[in-house]
């Protein structure tokens, strides 16, 4: 565990991890649609979700998937990095295991602030929802995912409704929440960008916290959390978790001893190795899919 001394969100460069990300697998995939590639995974990219602003995704699916659970994972980066090329493989990793996997791009900092990159992703989900048939997902079994950033981003979009209420959803349509490492606990804010991306006032940044949102009309669970972590420390998931567990609300948390930030991440690619960060999530889908 982070020493009790430290703050529970340290705004720390995770460039090495980005560079992985790019080096590994390549930032640029070209245009390609509904190929088929290794493992039987279907992929359609580049498919446009925001005609106005022209953000879009990538979906990876099953050969043959017939009503699968929907993933939409939300990459992290600090709010001011990342692109959905980057995550291929973790696209892969999921629809390898029979999950209709969808990795959108959101607009980043300083670009934009929260409530557009709030927007931008609820967007993404509303046409997971709406699209999800057309690649054999089923979109009453909708699940949102993300890591760091991304997992701030999806967990707001599991707390706060006013996000997935603008386009006409809200958070108990999702049938769970799966976090990576993700930010739900960070104030104070003492940066000079973090304070521009998020707000000037206390109440302003009251507002991106989940933990602030949670009121008994959240999906289930899942958070994720390396016990090495000193970038999004532990105390972000055990706040979450004891507001949900306030609530009455079904939540469960899984401490991974000797990973960091980076290392959670990369437990579901093809460098697993002996985590079970990949099986647990797998059993927290299925055991949370519409029946």
């Amino acid at each position: 565990m982070t020493p009790p001394s430290s703050r529970p969100w340290r705004f720390a460069s995770i460039a090495f991890g980005i560079l992985l990300l790019s080096g590994c697998h390549g930032i640029f995939y070209g245009t390609v649609n509904a190929r088929q590639a290794s493992g039987g995974v279907l992929q359609q990219r580049n498919v446009v979700f925001d005609r106005t602003t022209g953000l879009a995704l990538d979906v990876y699916s099953p050969v043959n998937a017939a009503h699968a659970p929907v993933v939409v994972f939300f990459y992290g980066g600090s709010w001011k990095n990342g692109n959905r090329a980057w995550y291929r493989w973790m696209g892969e990793a999921l629809a390898a295991k029979g999950i209709v996997a969808i990795v959108p791009d959101y607009r980043l900092w300083p670009t934009v602030r929260m409530d557009e990159f709030m927007r931008d992703s609820a967007h993404a989900v509303a046409w997971a929802r709406d699209n999800a048939a057309l690649y054999g997902g089923d979109p009453h079994s909708l699940f949102v995912m993300g890591h760091s950033a991304g997992g701030h981003i999806a967990a707001l979009l599991a707390t706060d409704a006013r996000w997935l209420g603008e386009v006409g959803m809200k958070p108990r349509d999702l049938a769970g929440f799966i976090g990576l490492a993700g930010a739900y606990d960070f104030l104070p804010l003492d940066e000079d960008d973090y304070i521009d991306m998020f707000g000037h006032t206390a109440a302003e940044q009251a507002r991106s916290q989940s933990i602030n949102f949670v009121d008994g009309d959240e999906p289930p669970m899942l958070l994720l959390q390396g016990e090495s972590d000193g970038i999004v420390e532990p105390s972000n998931a055990i706040s979450l978790e004891g507001r949900m567990r306030e609530q009455g609300e079904p939540v469960d948390v899984r401490m991974y001893p000797g990973t960091g930030h980076m290392g959670l991440l990369f437990s579901f690619g093809p460098w697993t190795g002996k985590s079970t960060a990949l099986p647990d999530t797998l059993s927290f889908i299925h055991a949370h899919v519409a029946h």
